[in-house]
């Protein structure tokens, strides 16, 4: 985790100094927890100018904002805790699911919150997909990344942000919300992260001989521009 947060930071810093600023779109789960602890303390929490990132998620669960399965948790204890990384509360873009929750909205409604920020926020475009200077995605056991699972139809919705129906063979089994997996294609840069023994099968189909990213959507981040950080485990069962 620490070499990816490493790459993350330098990614970051080197957007600002570009352009100014950066948009980064950031995951959940363990693999976001261990690269936030990283960020967040010395030297990493120094080497970006917080000042100038704008943070988006690229899903989360259907679930109020400080619930322990929102994605965005994890970023408000560790990464903005109290000796955290001082970004401005208008530049952290989450999914609005306390709000929607709160007037009892649907996750449709949820998403097609987040998707008419995305269109007034000034991102350049491919295709019409926004491009993140920066994506961070991890891995599930199943070889799906944000919260586009195999063979999920999000792969033939044109919208940015979708509702996710409750995944019925993976844990956490909630509702979720989800941008579009076309934003993997078109990011600027992209850092990946897979750890652990139960990554090794379908890792090795990811990177295997037959393409099909809807049956393995983590292949959609085999692409040019892509940072891939697996450890030993994960990558036990992929061909040298």
């Amino acid at each position: 985790m620490d070499e990816g947060a490493r790459r993350i930071a330098t990614m970051l810093a080197a957007t600002i100094d570009e352009r100014g600023g950066a948009h980064w779109c950031v995951t959940g789960g363990s693999t976001a927890i261990g690269i936030y602890r990283s960020l967040a303390n010395a030297p990493l929490r120094d080497a970006v100018k917080w000042g100038a990132v704008h943070v988006w998620w690229g899903d989360d669960r259907y679930v109020p904002r400080g619930h322990p399965l929102s994605n965005v948790t994890a970023f408000d204890d560790i990464l903005l805790g109290p000796t955290g990384v001082p970004i401005p509360a208008d530049q952290l873009h989450p999914f609005r699911t306390s709000e929607a929750i709160g007037r009892s909205r649907s996750a449709a409604w949820c998403a097609a919150q987040l998707t008419g920020e995305l269109r007034l926020a000034g991102l350049s475009a491919v295709g019409g997909w926004p491009v993140f200077d920066v994506l961070t995605l991890g891995m599930g056991g199943d070889g799906h990344v944000l919260s586009v699972f195999p063979d999920s139809p999000a792969f033939d919705s044109l919208e940015l942000a979708v509702a996710v129906p409750a995944p019925t063979h993976i844990e956490p089994r909630v509702e979720r919300v989800t941008l579009n997996p076309a934003i993997v294609t078109v990011a600027h840069r992209l850092v990946v992260v897979a750890v652990g023994p139960e990554k090794a099968a379908v890792l090795a189909d990811v990177f295997g001989q037959v393409r099909a990213p809807a049956r393995w959507p983590a292949q959609l981040a085999r692409r040019e521009g892509a940072t891939w950080f697996l450890d030993r485990a994960a990558a036990a069962r992929l061909q040298p």
